[in-house]
């Protein structure tokens, strides 16, 4: 089996990012990093990241977009501008609070991304939902990440984000193997109970077993590591943070 790459959510070194954009992903790939997520443009055009990623080497792993980008005559403009990126992995990171403020409410999304996939899978794109710790908390005694995923499409699939799967209360091994197939990509990102300023490696989360689930059952296609916190410099916490997950899969 053909090792799956880890790239890095850029929205970790967004201030990096919006300084030098050229700079940065330079220093990106420099580190060892074999992709990116987008979370923004940082006002460039998409074909010019996409033209700077490729002078790296840097793959495209995901592109995060809001609700708004995947719906209606949006969706088509969402398209064509990940096509210019050369990015196939579409993905909401959070809802409007209209969105997810009842099981109802989280049915109705589901809708909108089942509508939405059937475009995206037209242009060879996977469209996914990226979780934060609600989505793992009792709502009107259901969890919402269930509701959401019990009735959309099994073409969407969810970006599970580890660290917040944890701080929601629930354990990610368990929903690694709940909805099999449906991690296409992974955030690998830690948590600790008592602390916040953590590294990947530092908290709770049991990695050894996480890995192997997403690479047996979870159908993942890339390891993404986000770093929200910073215990360092952010171009420091996400070198170290790439040299760990590195060492933990044996690379």
């Amino acid at each position: 089996m053909a090792e799956i790459p880890i790239a890095l959510q850029l929205y970790s070194i967004r201030d990096e990012m919006a300084d030098d954009v050229p700079g940065t992903l330079r220093r990106v790939a420099e580190m060892g990093y074999d992709g990116v997520e987008f979370a923004g443009f940082f006002e460039h055009s998409a074909e010019e990241l996409a033209e700077m990623c490729d002078d790296l080497g840097l793959e495209r792993a995901g592109a995060h977009v809001p609700l708004s980008n995947i719906e209606g005559f949006a969706l088509q403009g969402c398209i064509d501008s990940m096509v210019a990126l050369d990015n196939e992995y579409i993905v909401v990171p959070g809802l409007p609070e209209e969105n997810r403020e009842s099981v109802e409410a989280w049915k109705n999304t589901a809708h909108i991304f089942t509508a939405a996939v059937e475009k995206v899978k037209q242009h060879n794109m996977k469209l996914g939902y990226h979780n934060h710790a609600h989505e793992f908390q009792l709502l009107e005694g259901e969890i919402p990440w269930d509701v959401f995923f019990d009735n959309v499409s099994d073409n969407v699939f969810g970006q599970l984000d580890i660290g917040h799967v944890i701080r929601g209360g629930q354990d990610p091994i368990l929903y690694l193997k709940k909805y099999p197939g449906r991690s296409t990509t992974v955030h690998i990102k830690d948590y600790h109970p008592e602390r916040e300023d953590i590294l990947l490696g530092e908290g709770v989360a049991d990695w050894d077993t996480i890995f192997s689930l997403c690479e047996s059952t979870g159908g993942t296609e890339w390891y993404i590591i986000e770093q929200e916190t910073y215990p360092v410099p952010p171009m420091e916490a996400v070198e170290t943070c790439l040299r760990t997950a590195h060492e933990m899969l044996g690379r």
